[in-house]
């Protein structure tokens, strides 16, 4: 389509939600990060920057230069069709990569700020020269220079092409919906109703990135955080790569709830290092119901919606504890959180929302959980909320039974 060619990275990318990328990162990485646009401009803010380099482009002079060097090591990575590394006109090792998405350069990841070997005698007396050029005193940027990291060039690497393939498998996302969308406006006059839901909507579900590339470069950065004696930032890596892939899988196809909780964990087991001890999850699923059938990527976000608008606004963090029962022939599966809970009103809304088909909550929503549901097990299935403002909230699931011997693509919706 013409009118995607005028597409720019901020139409298609969730800047907050890639801040919120970059900051993990750099938690893990201890390196500084930035996303900028293919001219050189930032489009996210700069996330854990060296007090040397904020110090510096604090300065005039100092400003010009970070964005010339900026953006001459991004135009090298792109000349390179990868990852390149260049000392910045303070001397400061930096990375870039270009994010090549349907053969369109859409900005630069760019991270660093480090040293990969200490600095030289010669090194620290230039440095004290660009201080006076800066009209920084001396002592206080030689301070600030002294404090910068020293990593290997392997660990710098390694890093770098993680972040760019989780930016560019974002920039894909934001593609995909918005071909989506105008897609949607084509053939909504068209086709019911449902029959869209089931084509296009479900869709956002995966992106097109190249799943191996994807894959072992992060089994490649988990193998070098295990040899840089980083055994939890391999874990971490390792539980990305293994909900990535989940999540890249069929959208309509119909998994076990055992491979779905088996998805949680290691959504959960992110989540958990993210926050540390702000955050617990308790997960009890009977073993003779684990075998029964329900759509991928039914639970993760019911979960994310527990953390962001339940756990994670209360100061002394809390737990979500998932479990599942029979009664005759209907699994229930219940989401609970001691969170701060919804108010009536808001409750009213949400279920609202749900009955009627209306809005998108979050993530892939509840209301599109609960219309997934309904879809292929009919009316009688979905999900019920009950919460109360500061006593935490309860989504319950009621999913009825499958018999044993109906394979996954031969379930159709009720509704078609």
């Amino acid at each position: 389509m013409k009118e995607m060619e005028k597409v720019r990275l901020k139409d298609v990318i969730d800047v907050k939600k890639m801040e919120e990328i970059l900051q993990n990162f750099s938690d893990v990485t201890g390196l500084g990060a930035i996303i900028a646009t293919p001219d050189g401009k930032n489009i996210t803010k700069p996330i854990n920057f060296t007090e040397h380099c904020l110090l510096v482009r604090d300065t005039l002079h100092g400003k010009k230069g970070c964005f010339r060097s900026d953006a001459e090591l991004g135009m090298l990575s792109l000349q390179k069709g990868g990852v390149a590394i260049s000392p910045c006109h303070c001397e400061i090792i930096d990375l870039a990569a270009p994010l090549l998405v349907n053969g369109k350069c859409w900005g630069y990841v760019l991270c660093g700020q480090v040293f990969l070997s200490p600095p030289t005698e010669e090194m620290v007396k230039r440095a004290t020269d660009r201080a006076k050029n800066f009209g920084i005193a001396p002592d206080v940027y030689l301070e600030k220079f002294s404090k910068i990291k020293v990593v290997s060039q392997d660990y710098l690497i390694a890093a770098g092409n993680m972040l760019q393939v989780i930016a560019s498998y974002l920039i894909e996302l934001g593609l995909n919906k918005l071909m989506q969308e105008k897609l949607l406006e084509e053939t909504k006059r068209r086709s019911e109703y449902e029959n869209i839901i089931k084509t296009l909507e479900l869709k956002t579900l995966q992106s097109q990135v190249k799943p191996h590339f994807l894959f072992n470069t992060l089994n490649t950065a988990a193998r070098l955080a295990y040899l840089e004696n980083a055994p939890r930032t391999a874990e971490l890596v390792y539980s990305l790569a293994s909900l990535l892939r989940y999540s890249l899988r069929n959208p309509d196809r119909l998994v076990s709830l055992k491979e779905e909780i088996s998805c949680l964990k290691h959504y959960l087991h992110i989540q958990e290092i993210r926050y540390g001890d702000h955050i617990k999850s308790q997960i009890n699923i009977p073993t003779e119901i684990e075998n029964i059938l329900l759509p991928i990527m039914t639970l993760q976000p019911i979960v994310e919606n527990a953390i962001i608008h339940g756990l994670e606004e209360k100061e002394e963090g809390g737990i979500i504890t998932i479990r599942a029962y029979q009664k005759d022939e209907t699994i229930f599966i219940e989401v609970r959180d001691n969170g701060v809970g919804i108010d009536k009103k808001m409750l009213e809304v949400i279920k609202g929302n749900i009955e009627e088909g209306k809005g998108h909550l979050t993530g892939l929503g509840l209301q599109n959980v609960d219309r997934r549901l309904k879809m292929y097990f009919g009316k009688e299935s979905g999900l019920e909320i009950t919460s109360e403002k500061g006593n935490g909230t309860l989504v319950v699931l009621k999913i009825p039974i499958i018999k044993k011997g109906v394979e996954n693509n031969e379930i159709q919706s009720n509704d078609l």
